[in-house]
């Protein structure tokens, strides 16, 4: 695969949680065109942001570790993420998501700011293809490809408990399905069974994949690992949602509304298995 242990001072493979992984990826310098970009831009900040101290890194994920609903989006923005150092915080994109997802019950409040400012995610995890900010919001397909092996390792350590994926915008649809498509860089999983020809990015659009290995599970009838050794739990399908990008190009225009975004944000909660309590609206 892509990347391998090139992606980093550490080599993904051999990270075994979460923590570490997050810990690790911000480390990571394999892209010299963004490591420049991210740096030149923590340096000269935006006049609004000339007081703070830019994260000025890859960023990672953000959310539960026994995440059963991933959002995935791009990569930072040079101003956001790459400023705040979390998943769309910071940016107007940011803003879209999470007052979505503070409207469906899957956040604690609906602004994100800044790492501290209180916001929790129930449930869920964001992540990106891309880690670092790129030149005008473009990756190139190398950077994109050298950044895999992140991203795989991050869906091998929630398999046991990820269930539902929601993918912002065809860039990231593109770059994600290959990712599933293939065996954990640990070796912990074969992946997930894409269709081909891969199927089609639309807002709205709602895949079932069937785990690679789910054939082999082969369920006993105390729910234990079947003859292969393999938990059925983690021999789950998963169910890709496909959504328009949160971008001001989108929203401002109303190609995206938050009426959109909350619809397929609520359906993917249920196919996750998830159960969240909308906030009271004013009136209730």
């Amino acid at each position: 695969m892509p990347g391998g242990a090139e992606a980093g001072t550490v080599d993904p493979a051999r990270v075994h949680d979460l923590a570490a992984l997050d810990a690790a990826v911000s480390q990571c310098r394999a892209c010299p065109r963004l490591v420049a970009w991210r740096e030149e831009v923590a340096a000269t900040k935006r006049a609004a942001f000339r007081d703070e101290t830019y994260w000025g890194r890859p960023v990672p994920g953000f959310g539960v570790p026994d995440a059963r609903l991933l959002i995935v989006g791009l990569a930072p923005a040079a101003h956001g993420g790459n400023r705040t150092g979390r998943m769309f915080t910071g940016d107007r994109s940011g803003d879209v998501l999470y007052a979505a997802l503070h409207a469906v019950g899957l956040a604690s409040q609906p602004t994100a700011v800044a790492i501290g400012d209180g916001l929790e995610v129930y449930g869920t995890r964001l992540t990106a293809p891309v880690r670092c900010a790129p030149p005008a919001n473009k990756p190139t397909p190398e950077e994109r490809d050298r950044c895999r092996p992140w991203l795989a390792r991050e869906l091998a350590l929630l398999r046991g408990t990820v269930r539902a994926v929601v993918v912002l915008g065809g860039w990231g649809w593109q770059a994600l399905l290959p990712v599933l498509a293939t065996p954990d860089p640990a070796g912990g999983h074969p992946g997930w069974v894409v269709p081909r020809p891969r199927p089609a990015f639309g807002h709205g659009v709602h895949v079932t994949l069937d785990a690679a290995d789910a054939k082999q599970s082969g369920e006993h009838a105390d729910g234990g690992a079947g003859p292969s050794g393999i938990d059925p739990q983690v021999a789950a399908p998963l169910e890709v949602f496909g959504c328009y990008h949160v971008s001001q190009q989108n929203t401002f225009t109303g190609r995206l509304t938050p009426a959109m975004l909350e619809d397929v944000l609520a359906r993917a909660a249920r196919a996750a298995g998830l159960d969240p309590t909308p906030p009271a609206r004013p009136g209730d």
